[in-house]
């Protein structure tokens, strides 16, 4: 049968819901292509697609093609979309069936996703389950819902991901710009995410090498050197920007007076005694100058009683103090110099 015979067939028909398309797919397509279906599905889903394909009558010949077709044009309006957004995806359909048919089939696929608006259970996830639910996804997807999640979430995802893929990762993240909510919604939908990000109408602020920059602070360490050396293979001028907009511990250094003392009002002194522990002797007196002859001493017994320290305990001190110092940045009670020009401040 023609497939325009079967499409026209299926409209005169009650039309088949979600879970029973996605039975008929699974049923076409056979166990060993429907398990690897199944196994990306949630429990429920799974039990639910299981449920349809037992209780299921024969399904005509014609009813099963129209499905197949379907599936078929939605794969490639939904890999159009997440390679190109949706000028690129309509080129593709308009290129593989012709201009009206290419509206309805991504008219149909986005009204599909319009149910949904974001990514509000990975705001909320572990970042590890988050790691491992995108452990196979394509980067630039990865990318896509990174630069959509906090950075201290994103930094602490970033740090359960393979170091190699990492790189990649951060280098899409650096090249985005704007981001279309219909390719946010897509992902979402593919990932079985509940709702969480407001997504504006038209394109989306997202990633940059701002963004890169802010998560590579909370990382810093081995990690960070790795990324930065992948992203400069791939691009050395984005790389360097990237450091340009970066500001790590040893930055300090060129940190104000007044911005010195307000940032340690903030921190404890464990934190800060182990911090200090890696950094500098310029970096050491820098912040002590700023401290009171008690407080300095207090500072040192607890260095002191600290002992060998690993380097990973270290790090993390010194990102928590730089991350600390850029809230106090985004709030406007201190300036930093992160690319080292001079600071006016009053």
């Amino acid at each position: 049968m023609a497939p325009s015979t079967a499409l026209a067939r299926i409209r005169e028909e009650p039309e088949f819901n979600g879970r029973q398309k996605a039975a008929i797919l699974c049923m076409a397509l056979g166990a060993e292509h429907a398990a690897k279906i199944t196994q990306r599905l949630s429990n429920d889903e799974a039990e639910l697609i299981t449920f349809e394909i037992a209780r299921m009558e024969r399904i005509a010949p014609d009813r099963a093609e129209s499905v197949l077709l379907e599936w078929i044009e939605s794969t490639v309006a939904s890999e159009a979309l997440a390679t190109g957004g949706v000028d690129y995806a309509r080129d593709i359909l308009e290129k593989a069936f012709n201009v009206q048919k290419a509206q309805g089939i991504l008219k149909r696929v986005v009204s599909q996703l319009a149910d949904t608006t974001g990514l509000r259970r990975l705001r909320n996830a572990d970042p590890q389950q988050i790691a491992n639910l995108l452990r196979n996804e394509h980067p630039q997807t990865v990318a896509l819902i990174l630069a959509h999640l906090p950075f201290p979430h994103a930094a602490a995802v970033l740090k359960d991901t393979d170091p190699v893929a990492s790189g990649e990762i951060a280098f899409r993240m650096a090249r985005m710009e704007k981001v279309s909510p219909d390719m946010l919604l897509l992902i979402e939908k593919s990932l079985g995410a509940d709702t969480e990000l407001d997504f504006q109408q038209g394109l989306a602020h997202a990633g940059g090498p701002a963004a890169v920059a802010a998560m590579l602070n909370l990382l810093q360490g081995a990690l960070e050197k790795q990324i930065l050396e992948k992203v400069a293979e791939m691009d050395p001028a984005l790389s360097e920007q990237i450091k340009n907009l970066m500001f790590v511990f040893e930055d300090l250094r060129g940190v104000g007076d007044r911005e010195i003392q307000r940032l340690l009002r903030e921190i404890e002194t464990k934190t800060l005694a182990l911090a200090l522990k890696g950094a500098s002797a310029e970096v050491r007196e820098r912040i002590m100058s700023q401290m009171s002859q008690r407080a300095v001493a207090s500072l040192t017994d607890e260095m002191e009683m600290l002992g060998p320290t690993r380097m990973k305990d270290v790090e993390t001190a010194q990102a928590q103090i730089v991350a600390q110092a850029r809230a106090l940045e985004d709030a406007g009670e201190i300036v930093l110099n992160a690319a080292g020009d001079d600071i006016v401040v009053g």
